[in-house]
């Protein structure tokens, strides 16, 4: 840290510029800048965070803070390693944790949530995005003719389970009963709501009547949805071979189905599924070839609704004297097709890949906690159904057999619901996809570590990094020359302080406007 970025630091800290106004007459506070805006923070963590300020060791505390990218709850690690040439066996480097600013290994904690970690989030929603636009356009070793392929944005919904106050595009909520309803329902509560609700309304995702709202069988839905979605491509599949008028054990000879999904809880508290799904030809060395002529993505958008309307499940009942249950989507369900140019400010042309893949990163990094209102009484409700639940199930097993009430909830189709409380029941991933969609989070992080090395190098040897020398960072994983070999001991997890993590969640709050602006800039460069 420069000396001129500590001078700024050490003026808008509160006690600092406190002490400048007792000086003698005549001398003023420098006028850097505004005082930090601590109110946001408690009392215990406000003089936490202007002592990391004021401490000697904030410059190490800064340094290991951008090695882990800002990470709010970092991993701590004590040990060292080695770098092992994997053909002669010659040490090349060694690194030892007390060689780290504040001698000890930081590393980040890798959480997807941005209600955990903003930065770590952000970095896996940035190799989503990258995940997701290589399957539409090509890229990342994604041969560019897959944009050439039939593709559909699918959005699955889940069914009503009860009455919800909702945004309707800005009408009024509920202005008519619906067919079926009354103009109250049976505990006397109405049916209709006039209201225009928007963004942050406390009432969005409210049932008007709790009492008439099925929570179980929204948990048992949402318990299942990821099975509904497995059955929902099993039934695409035998679609598109119906179509064909080939057996479904050899539609691979013909095409492949591709998707990647995410996610997204509703204001009610249930999931919905976004996917893109595409369709390839037969299997080849490389994975992307071309689909059959007579599959194009306006047949795929229809026979994507057929299935998802046609799909269905039958639960295992919650108890002996629970009702059968059978599943399916909701009625809104969309399929469009995705056009492979550039985006236009035409609303009526199709879906652009740049949409479509950060539309889905975006949710990709979303929890209950981001999309609920977790406090609300209906998300109360919802917890408290799923405790009474998991205490019916835990009663029965007792009742059954004492000796084995343990096995017999691990055995129960919901012994496990109370483990996903905080989730509200999804047990699911919150981003999948098949196969062979495109590359993988495993291979693009590979290729990071490969760059960083590759700068880090470029920086001990005093040298600029070559854009071209990274050619080989886009290429299929290769056969490593170095061996790695590393003894490392779990030392912790997060900073010294609450208020530490809150100077890293902000630091990388400024890093994520500063990517922003710079990504403003950027677009609004003429093109040549």
């Amino acid at each position: 840290m420069t000396r001129a970025t500590r001078d700024r630091i050490w003026d808008a800290v509160p006690l600092r510029a406190a002490e400048h106004s007792l000086e003698r007459p005549g001398e003023h506070a420098p006028a850097h800048g505004a005082l930090l805006d601590l109110d946001h923070l408690d009392a215990a963590m406000q003089p936490q965070v202007i002592a990391r300020l004021l401490s000697r060791d904030f410059d190490a505390w800064s340094e290991a803070a951008a090695r882990v990218g800002h990470c709010t709850r970092p991993v701590r690690l004590h040990g060292s390693s080695q770098t092992v040439d994997a053909g002669t066996g010659e040490v090349l480097s060694s690194f030892s944790s007390t060689e780290s600013p504040l001698g000890v290994l930081h590393v980040r904690c890798g959480n997807r949530r941005a209600a955990e970690c903003p930065s770590c989030s952000r970095l896996y929603a940035a190799d989503t995005f990258h995940l997701i636009r290589a399957g539409v356009t090509g890229g990342k070793g994604v041969p560019e003719k897959i944009g050439e392929n039939p593709l559909v944005f699918a959005t699955l919904t889940a069914p009503s389970f009860g009455l919800v106050h909702g945004t309707r595009g800005g009408r009024a909520c509920r202005p008519f009963t619906l067919k079926g309803y009354g103009s109250v329902c049976e505990h006397r509560r109405s049916t209709v709501c006039h209201r225009r609700h928007t963004d942050g309304d406390e009432q969005l995702g409210q049932p008007l009547c709790r009492d008439c709202y099925d929570y179980e069988s929204h948990l048992v839905w949402q318990w299942w949805a990821p099975e509904l979605w497995r059955r929902f491509t099993i039934d695409l599949r035998r679609a598109l071979a119906k179509h064909l008028g080939v057996p479904e054990s050899r539609l691979a000879e013909h095409v492949r189905v591709q998707y990647a999904k995410v996610a997204e809880y509703q204001h009610r508290g249930i999931v919905h599924f976004h996917a893109l799904i595409r369709l390839d030809g037969p299997k080849t060395d490389d994975g992307f070839t071309p689909a059959p002529a007579e599959l194009t993505a306006a047949l795929l958008a229809r026979l994507v609704e057929q299935a998802a309307a046609s799909v269905s499940f039958h639960a295992p009942p919650l108890h002996e004297q629970d009702v059968a249950r059978r599943l399916r989507f909701g009625t809104q369900l969309d399929a469009r097709p995705i056009a492979a140019g550039r985006r236009t400010d035409d609303p009526d042309r199709a879906l652009t890949p740049e949409q479509v893949a950060g539309y889905l990163a975006k949710y990709a990094t979303k929890s209950a906690t981001d999309s609920t209102n977790t406090d609300s009484p209906h998300a109360r409700q919802l917890r408290a159904t799923t405790a009474a639940i998991a205490g019916r199930i835990h009663a029965d097993a007792r009742a059954d057999d004492p000796t084995r009430d343990v096995t017999l909830v691990r055995e129960h189709p919901y012994g496990l619901l109370f483990k996903w409380r905080h989730m509200l029941g999804f047990r699911g991933h919150f981003s999948t996809k098949s196969r062979r969609y495109s590359v993988t989070l495993g291979q693009l992080r590979r290729r990071r570590v490969r760059y960083e090395r590759a700068l880090a190098a470029a920086h001990r040897e005093g040298r600029t990094l070559d854009v071209r020398d990274l050619d080989d960072l886009l290429e299929a994983d290769t056969e490593e020359t170095t061996l790695v070999i590393g003894q490392w001991a779990y030392a912790g997890t997060g900073w010294d302080t609450d208020g530490d993590a809150e100077l890293a969640k902000a630091a990388a709050a400024r890093a994520r406007e500063y990517a922003q602006e710079r990504a403003k800039d950027k677009h609004k460069q003429p093109q040549r």
